[in-house]
């Protein structure tokens, strides 16, 4: 079966399909003609909002992300970046059901300190269980302990979000083994979250079998935002094909391309 003829590549969060294994944020492009641009270059279906930085309604007097990123066409998943309790984290994804017209799909992340942004797992566990009490469907931000990853599962998130590397580093995948580990374990959706910096960051965690990837600073602290979210989204692509297509053995000596067993000279 070629490329073009096999079915579309699909996968789920919290019941619903997507394609684009993509996920993008907003934050830190110039202006908001901008962060369309880019979003529509990913090709990204599911678009990520910080609820205490970005406008989504609870300011009616400022420009609305959601005029040029309407609810209709993207799934708009409110985040709780900037938050660093259970209390503001829980608050904030109240707040976007609200805005958002009873929502329920949210990203949690409950931060530790300022310096590293790693998460709080204690309070991310914490937040988590009350939110999913609340009928939110979660999907968490977390680090790559595949312990804590199984037990957000455990919990009941809908998917599981561990870093690559500190948020808005760049620094790629640091620990691929850990992935790696999380996402054999896993029984819902992994997506690494934080840490990618150009494309062949993204292909890396497709090719590890990862179920999408999501990025913000990558795409808008580019020079060219609007061509790094189409370089990105092809690295989606790439790395998601080579994971499907299955990847030769590595070996440590040569071997020849050309074998001359059986060949007469």
């Amino acid at each position: 079966m070629t490329v073009a003829t096999r079915s579309p590549d699909r996968f789920s969060i919290a019941g619903r399909d997507y394609q684009s294994r993509l996920l993008v944020g907003t934050g830190k492009y110039k202006d908001l003609d901008e962060t369309a641009a880019a979003i529509e270059a990913s090709g990204a279906e599911i678009v990520t909002v910080a609820v205490r930085r970005t406008n989504i309604g609870q300011s009616p007097n400022e420009p609305n992300v959601l005029d040029v990123l309407p609810p209709s066409r993207y799934t708009i998943l409110p985040n709780t970046a900037g938050c660093y309790d259970v209390d503001s984290a829980v608050r904030t994804c109240r707040l976007a059901r609200e805005l958002l017209d009873g929502h329920n799909l949210v990203k949690l992340e409950v931060l530790g300190d300022e310096k590293t942004l790693f998460p709080d797992v204690v309070a991310t566990i914490s937040a988590a269980e009350e939110l999913i009490k609340d009928g939110f469907e979660v999907m968490v931000y977390t680090n790559d302990d595949p312990i804590i990853a199984k037990r957000l599962e455990e919990i009941g998130c809908c998917a599981v979000m561990p870093l690559a590397a500190p948020i808005g580093s760049g620094l790629g995948i640091r620990n691929r083994l850990n992935i790696l580990t999380i996402v054999e374990n896993a029984s819902v959706p992994v997506l690494v979250d934080a840490g990618v910096g150009t494309a062949s960051d993204a292909a890396i965690a497709m090719e590890l079998g990862c179920d999408g990837v999501l990025m913000n600073t990558a795409i808008a602290a580019a020079k060219d935002p609007v061509l790094m979210a189409s370089a990105m989204r092809k690295g989606i692509e790439a790395g998601r094909e080579a994971y499907l297509a299955g990847r030769m053995p590595a070996k440590r000596y040569a071997s020849a391309s050309s074998p001359i067993e059986g060949t007469f000279f």
